[in-house]
């Protein structure tokens, strides 16, 4: 007679219960989690991408959805529920003019070397502007460039992508949106060289031929 085969004592759970490990991981977690962080914590032979899928599927509609944040996933409140978190006084710590600059070259540019950041801004960028970027957790060091120097870079951080709610900084608005905005609301000096997708107007256009550019 035959032997009937054992179980298995490494099959995985069934998939509804691998989505219970992933939602309680994400729930316990202040930081939002990557996939490889949920691999590890979980039994072997699952498949916690499937169950990403799948719970984030099921609390569409929700009061809190899960959400991607760059290569990591957490919970975050619905965007039209926000307002029931807002406190009575919000301490805002606004950036200079100089910081939101570089900031934004940062991200339209990355990986950028501070050479870089002063061609484009046509200015040279103070040691405490990027400090104060890295204090704040938006930008950090990246690799270095394969260049003459082998200067350093700086990439924006995980912290930025969460803060403004955006998956990758592909999702970044438009220059005119930024402007808009307030975010930049002058134009670089002449000479400059524009950020990514920027084409000078009409104005820029004028100021060009004025420095006989």
């Amino acid at each position: 007679m035959p032997d009937t085969p054992e179980k298995s004592l490494f099959e995985a759970p069934p998939m509804a219960e691998q989505e219970r490990m992933v939602e309680a991981i994400l729930f316990a977690t202040a930081d939002p989690v990557p996939l490889s962080g949920l691999i590890d914590r979980m039994p072997h032979g699952c498949d916690p991408a499937e169950a990403l899928a799948l719970l984030r599927r099921r609390y569409e509609g929700r009061g809190v959805r899960l959400v991607k944040v760059g290569d990591a996933w957490t919970f975050r409140t619905a965007p039209d529920l926000g307002f029931l978190m807002q406190k009575e006084t919000i301490e805002t710590r606004k950036l200079s003019r100089a910081a939101i600059e570089t900031l934004a070259i940062v991200a339209y540019h990355q990986p950028v070397t501070r050479a870089e950041i002063e061609e484009i801004r046509g200015v040279s960028v103070s040691r405490g502007t990027v400090d104060q970027l890295i204090e704040l957790e938006w930008i950090r060091l990246g690799r270095r460039k394969m260049t003459p120097g082998r200067p350093v870079t700086f990439v924006v951080t995980q912290t930025f992508l969460d803060h403004f709610g955006l998956e990758s900084a592909r999702d970044l608005p438009g220059l005119k949106e930024l402007r808009a905005a307030g975010l930049l609301d002058s134009r670089p000096p002449p000479g400059a060289a524009p950020l990514a997708g920027e084409e000078p107007d009409e104005e820029d256009a004028d100021q060009s031929d004025m420095f006989g550019d």
